[in-house]
């Protein structure tokens, strides 16, 4: 019933098929390969100006409204007041180099009587004990790298209750559950871990990542690559599926078999 497609012209018609998805497949590779291009480009130059820019006060980094923007993430800022040990807190399940341990967050009280989140740094494996994270007396500067809110999908969140004095999210909407003050949006990662922490690296947000719109095209492009691609399949099983069928009832005779062209006069 299938012998037909050892036909010349159902070999014509395999021979376009695999060239058609095999051109859409590339198509798309590529412009999936642009987007991914693009995407770390974008990256690549967030994390180079927020690098080579010269560290600036907090509140002029945030801005009005005081809030962290994806251009800012990163960004070297300063902050400066005085330490509030009676509300320092622990965030368990953090990774730094592979390994999981706790953020030592230490709110700094400013002038303004807002408070930062700063994490002074990070512990591996069990929980810090107060003289293992000893907290700065006085008014000090703290320079760090700002970052932005933490969210669920951005791995904060924690199951289940924790632990008088352990937080599962660095965030305002959690912050002012726990602090008798109001804190600014985002939290610093201090440069300068003191001893027994290590020092948070830069943690880069999910989504809102600033993208230009040539770059979603990329995306959009690439799947419609891979559409035509699957249409083409579709239509070949679609065309060998009828042909198998009318051949069917042709050996049943319900259909006629195909008439032989005769060759038009003078042309033979």
């Amino acid at each position: 019933m299938y012998r037909f497609l050892l036909t010349p012209r159902w070999i014509g018609i395999h021979l376009f098929a695999v060239t058609a998805v095999a051109v859409c497949l590339w198509l798309g590779t590529w412009q999936l390969g642009r987007f991914e291009e693009r995407v770390e480009t974008h990256r690549d130059t967030g994390r180079t100006a927020a690098a080579t820019t010269p560290a600036a006060p907090l509140a002029q980094v945030l801005g009005t409204p005081a809030t962290v923007r994806t251009d800012t993430v990163g960004r070297t800022v300063t902050a400066t007041g005085t330490y509030d040990p009676a509300h320092q807190l622990l965030v368990p399940q953090r990774t730094v180099d592979g390994k999981q341990g706790y953020y030592v967050l230490t709110p700094l009280r400013t002038a303004d009587g807002h408070a930062v989140a700063v994490v002074r740094g990070w512990h591996a494996g069990d929980p810090p004990t107060a003289d293992k994270s000893p907290v700065p007396t006085g008014q000090v500067t703290v320079t760090g790298r700002l970052q932005a809110p933490e969210s669920s999908s951005t791995g904060g969140a924690v199951a289940g209750g924790l632990p008088a004095g352990q937080l599962g999210m660095i965030s305002p909407a959690t912050l002012v559950n726990v602090l008798p003050y109001e804190v600014y949006d985002g939290w610093v990662a201090a440069d300068d871990a003191p001893a027994g922490l290590t020092a948070v690296p830069t943690v880069q947000p999910e989504g809102g990542n600033g993208l230009t719109l040539r770059a979603f095209q990329n995306l959009g492009y690439t799947l419609e690559w891979f559409v035509f691609a699957g249409f083409v399949v579709f239509m070949w099983f679609r065309l060998v599926r009828r042909e198998a069928e009318a051949a069917h009832d042709r050996a049943l005779g319900l259909l006629p078999e195909p008439e032989e062209r005769t060759p038009a006069p003078g042309t033979a």
